[in-house]
């Protein structure tokens, strides 16, 4: 046989959780055509890669993204790729751009996932041509994905659009029985389609953009009872999956979608919840969601809990803080977009004394831990107080209260104020307790949203890097196999998607990682600016040294963790449907030559 691409040499994971071996792999037409500890003879071949000393994973999978803007004018969706994600999930927490026009869909992302809403109105208007999910998936696969793509369909997309986004977040008023009938139509024609479920957010700090309904809560939170359970006994019905970020205020909320999930005498309703985390103001919140997850399990349900391997550190300028929505005076901040008046009120002493009442306020559950000792400065036109806390910025500005020592910098430097916290991870026994459950997807990675805020795309390198550092230690918590599959065919076979696996016969969506690489490197600090958000810097990873290749469709995309000239230019992702194969994009159907490179140890 002769092959279009061997991989020689190379320690290779097949995402089942097996034992990895050394082993040549041939590539012929976009899958796995052998697998072979004898080398694998090359004549025909053009493109032999040495891959000695390093590890040959599978795609890994990013279950939790919003790309659904980003996919439209930059379809390579690099940021993701260059780390080993080979697909990514769009339409999570309840927001999709399936139905809604472009200003609705600009006031459900733009505040929410902090993606510049004009961004987002000028983008949809610019691509937008499809009005149903088989329109959407033709739209999507006319573009040069990178990744492989799959999708939930959101239910505040849905409602919006059937009731108008007045009518979807006024408390009063519930959808007539057509308009719920249309709804439960356009999530049928999604689901025959092959979305992959449905993504609905009962989390009350998510808050629209824009000027219609601005502050006022995503629609989806504004369903009641009969809707939310016409809605999930199709997916329950058709078994695919919900996603729900449950209202982490009210705990018989999030009790309710997990035991919710239990069959009794019917098809469990497969649920993946937001999110599991080691939160720093509620350090007893792993032990509540192990028990809940375990309870409902044993009892039938399929629910799982999405989790970030890694520690949550976000950052911000200046008071533009997503989290601070979660509190009165924050989100009072937050609701102000003329800079003058978010000033006045931020010299405004009752203004003050609220927001100290607030941050003061220990007790119930939050997100925020409420600690200005905790949050360090890392940019500021004053270089006296970079490197310090808020918490110490009030001592050294004699004794005054955090708050207004954070206040006080705000008013001087705007959004030249740059800082940042941890939320939650931040214990490692916790995170390897996380790692190994088997109630836990590894994903949340949030890409492409929260552009200044944060950057996760290198989660799964660095779940490797913890991995392989307790191994080399001597106190390992879970195979390196494991670890993979984890990442990989555990996810992709839970969401009944044609990826994650590198068998014969697989799909060859596949990274080359050097081990020697999962290092310190994965923590660094990165910025690049984006022409499609107008020049915007947001934060992002680099690892080059880590990825030595990643291959989608059998094609290389990316190179020494630089993408290739093929990524984003030309298609080698698909739109996977849930519950059905999906054949690779090949060369030979795009007319793109495979160009023979060497990668070396």
């Amino acid at each position: 046989m002769a092959f279009d691409t061997i991989i020689r040499n190379g320690r290779w994971f097949d995402g089942t959780g097996a034992p990895s071996a050394i082993r040549d792999l041939g590539i012929t037409d976009g899958r796995v055509a052998a697998v072979s500890a004898e080398p694998l003879d090359a004549d025909g071949c053009d493109d032999v890669v040495d891959a000695s000393g390093m590890w040959v994973v599978p795609g890994f999978l990013d279950i939790h993204t919003h790309y659904d803007i980003e996919v439209l004018e930059g379809a390579g969706l690099a940021e993701s790729v260059r780390h080993g994600v080979t697909t990514v999930a769009l339409g999570s927490c309840s927001i999709s751009t399936i139905h809604a026009d472009p200003v609705v869909a600009g006031d459900l992302f733009g505040r929410v996932e902090a993606i510049p809403r004009d961004h987002v109105i000028s983008s949809l208007e610019a691509n937008k041509t499809w009005n149903s999910s088989e329109e959407y998936i033709r739209a999507i696969e006319t573009r040069p994905l990178g990744p492989n793509v799959c999708s939930f369909i959101g239910h505040s997309d849905i409602r919006a659009t059937t009731m108008g986004l007045e009518r979807a977040t006024d408390d009063d008023i519930k959808p007539t029985k057509a308009e719920l009938r249309r709804m439960e139509r356009m999530l049928g024609e999604a689901l025959d389609a092959g979305f992959i479920g449905l993504s609905t957010n009962q989390l009350r700090f998510d808050k629209l953009d824009g000027e219609l309904c601005r502050s006022r809560t995503l629609p989806s939170t504004y369903s009641k009872f009969l809707e939310k359970r016409r809605l999930k006994g199709i997916v329950r019905r058709r078994g695919r999956i919900l996603q729900s970020a449950p209202d982490i205020k009210m705990p018989l909320d999030l009790a309710f979608q997990a035991f919710g999930s239990i069959g009794l005498g019917r098809k469990p309703l497969k649920t993946t919840l937001l999110a599991a985390a080691d939160v720093k103001s509620n350090p007893v919140s792993p032990y509540v969601l192990q028990g809940l997850a375990t309870v409902a399990n044993r009892l039938g349900a399929n629910v799982r809990f999405q989790h970030l391997p890694v520690p949550f550190t976000v950052y911000a300028d200046g008071i533009d803080f997503v989290i601070f929505e979660e509190f009165g005076s924050g989100e009072l901040a937050m609701h102000l977009t003329d800079c003058i008046e978010r000033d006045d009120l931020m010299r405004d002493e009752d203004y003050r004394r609220r927001f100290r009442k607030d941050y003061d306020q220990k007790l119930g559950i939050r997100v925020w831990h409420r600690d200005f000792f905790d949050a360090e400065i890392t940019d500021c036109p004053d270089p006296s107080v970079i490197g310090k806390s808020f918490g110490q910025v009030g001592l050294d500005r004699g004794g005054i209260h955090p708050v207004d020592a954070f206040l006080d910098l705000v008013l001087e430097h705007g959004r030249t104020l740059r800082w940042y916290t941890t939320i939650s991870n931040h214990r490692p026994e916790v995170l390897k307790k996380f790692a190994t459950a088997d109630y836990i997807q590894l994903g949340f990675s949030d890409a492409g949203a929260h552009l200044r805020n944060m950057a996760f795309y290198n989660m799964g390198l660095r779940l490797l890097k913890h991995v392989r550092d307790a191994e080399l230690a001597s106190t390992p918590f879970m195979s390196v196999e494991r670890a993979v599959h984890r990442l990989s065919g555990e996810i992709a076979d839970w969401y009944d998607i044609d990826a994650g696996h590198l068998r014969v016969g697989d799909r060859a969506d596949l990274s080359i990682l050097d081990p020697e690489h999962l290092d310190e490197t994965l923590e660094g600090y990165h910025e690049e600016q984006v022409a499609q958000y107008g020049g915007l810097s947001r934060m992002v990873n680099r690892n080059n040294e880590t990825v030595r290749a990643v291959f989608i469709s059998g094609r290389r995309v990316v190179l020494d963790g630089q993408p290739t000239a093929v990524l984003g230019t030309d298609r080698t992702g698909s739109f996977l449907r849930a519950g059905r194969p999906t054949a690779p994009t090949t060369s030979a159907q795009t007319g793109v030559e495979v160009r023979p490179s060497v990668v070396a140890p």
